[in-house]
């Protein structure tokens, strides 16, 4: 079978390729711009997992293009490596380690050790985690129970005040995406929310629509302040997190402390989920249950017959807008690393369902001051006597 040519790119391009990268675009959509199959792009970016790297930059130090011209001439005419480190204002040994090392008097070349040196230089230095062997199994311990990147960084500056036993979670992404750092296996990627091979710009989103018309709805501009703010706990938000088979789990989260609880539903009908909102929400104080915010899907059409039955007024976002109810969405978010799309969410009982909700509970937050939402939660409980 004939094999396809290796198509290269130039470092102008590459560069326009970084850029479109990071601004989000596909695969797909920068391969356009040169009128080449998307694989072509994902070789470059996955070379490095999807982490533009470093430019690299010549040390002051190191000798020019011009310099090794002068070098091969000298060698040409038989010069010695004093005559020529005299001649270039160069240390004798700086001369003679660049012969050495590019083939020796009879064969140095200008151009081929030009090349080399730049090879050379684009070995990566040890990160870090590379470097310290013991916090790197502490952070693949962590990420090994899901914590983040970001929740690992901020629960070692505030446990280890020393800087030597911190690391920044950039720092944790890289080791992740670029294997030739050497500091944490490759495996661990699938513990990250989102487990994908190479990492994706922040600004690459994927919107749906699933909303459906409610009559009777209170908008959630009309929510008192102290909910804004999230100063007073007790208002929660709420959404369903959809699987195969039509199966889904309904998600809720309480702004003030970020604490989490799932709730199995039956079904994405109306009556089989406020029915089972209902159940829930009983098992709360009314003092850590004041209101609750939801996106406008048709589940919640009966949101009067839940009011009614728990005293629990229901908000509604404007249409088209999920972001409103912003801390819902980020947890739908975290939960898609328990319950990946295509999952038949059906097959997990309530108990299971609690278990992954502690096990959110129970990781720092760094809008917490890294403080768990359960310690959170459970001093307001406190607080209610």
């Amino acid at each position: 079978m004939k094999q396809r040519p290796r198509i290269y790119y130039t470092e102008s391009q590459k560069a326009l390729m970084w850029d479109r990268w990071k601004a989000g675009d596909s695969l797909q959509k920068i391969a356009q711009l040169f009128d080449r199959n998307h694989s072509s792009i994902q070789r470059i970016l996955a070379e490095t997992g999807g982490i533009r790297p470093a430019a690299r930059r010549r040390s002051r130090l190191s000798l020019t293009l011009v310099e090794r011209e002068e070098i091969s001439r000298a060698l040409a005419v038989g010069q010695s490596i004093r005559q020529i480190a005299l001649r270039l204002e160069r240390a004798p040994s700086t001369v003679s380690r660049e012969i050495s090392r590019n083939g020796g008097r009879r064969s140095y070349r200008a151009n081929e050790a030009e090349q080399a040196a730049w090879d050379r230089a684009h070995r990566p230095k040890l990160c870090k985690l590379a470097q310290c062997p013991k916090l790197a199994q502490l952070v693949a311990e962590k990420l090994q129970i899901q914590w983040s990147p970001e929740q690992i960084a901020g629960w070692l500056k505030r446990t280890y005040p020393d800087a030597a036993s911190q690391v920044s979670h950039e720092t944790i992404y890289r080791s992740l995406f670029i294997q030739a750092r050497g500091a944490l296996k490759k495996e661990l990627l699938e513990h990250l929310r989102r487990s994908r091979a190479m990492r994706r710009s922040r600004h690459h989103t994927q919107k749906t629509d699933n909303h459906g018309r409610i009559s009777d709805t209170i908008s959630i501009s009309e929510r008192p302040a102290c909910v804004e703010d999230r100063a007073v706990p007790g208002h929660w938000e709420g959404d369903l997190l959809c699987g195969s088979k039509n199966s889904q789990i309904a998600t809720l989260v309480e702004r003030h402390s970020r604490y989490v609880m799932l709730v199995k539903v039956g079904g994405k009908d109306t009556e089989t989920v406020v029915n089972a909102l209902i159940q829930n929400a009983r098992r709360l104080p009314q003092e850590l249950y004041r209101s609750l915010t939801w996106d406008r899907g048709k589940e919640m059409a009966a949101h009067k017959r839940f009011t009614l039955a728990t005293d629990i007024q229901v908000y509604f976002c404007d249409p088209q807008n999920p972001w409103q109810r912003g801390t819902n969405e980020n947890t739908n978010g975290l939960l898609r690393q328990y319950f990946p799309k295509g999952m038949d969410l059906s097959l997990y009982s309530q108990d299971e369902l609690d278990v992954v909700a502690r096990q959110l509970n129970e990781r720092p937050r760094k809008t917490l001051g890294y403080s768990t939402p359960a310690e959170c939660f459970n001093h307001a409980v406190a607080s209610t006597g």
